[in-house]
């Protein structure tokens, strides 16, 4: 049983951090792998019912060719499904530089490493949600 402990702690892997909205997503990459991308131990088909969302996780991989190069766990907490996959997005991209620095320029200028700064606007008094007033009546 020691062994295996040991070997589980060489093993090596890149992490990264991506939040968007609520939501925050710690990615894994782990080299040499098959290409599974595994979310909250579920599989990414599972996991993410629609295309889109599957596509916007995926980009950074097929934007630099290491599709088939890593395995992927992600552990993802917080907001909804459309938050999750762009914070797993910046996660991968940001583990993707510490694995191999020299994708950085391709991944910068897609805009992988812009952490999206658009979040819920407060509710004001007076008015039922951010913006939304109550029916006007002039009488």
């Amino acid at each position: 049983m020691a062994e295996k402990k040991a070997t589980l702690k060489q093993k090596i892997q890149f992490l990264g951090t991506g939040r968007r909205k609520k939501a925050i997503a710690r990615v894994r990459l782990i080299p040499n792998g098959k290409g599974a991308i595994v979310i909250n131990k579920e599989d990414i088909n599972d996991y993410f019912k629609s295309d889109v969302l599957k596509l916007i996780v995926r980009q950074p991989l097929e934007l630099t060719s290491t599709t088939q190069k890593y395995d992927i766990f992600v552990n993802v907490i917080g907001g909804g499904l459309t938050g999750q996959a762009g914070a797993i997005s910046l996660g991968i991209s940001r583990a993707l530089i510490k694995a191999e620095e020299n994708l950085r320029p391709e991944l910068k200028k897609a805009g992988f490493l812009t952490r999206d700064p658009r979040s819920k606007e407060r509710k004001k008094y007076g008015l039922k949600k951010a913006r939304k007033a109550p029916q006007f009546s002039k009488r």
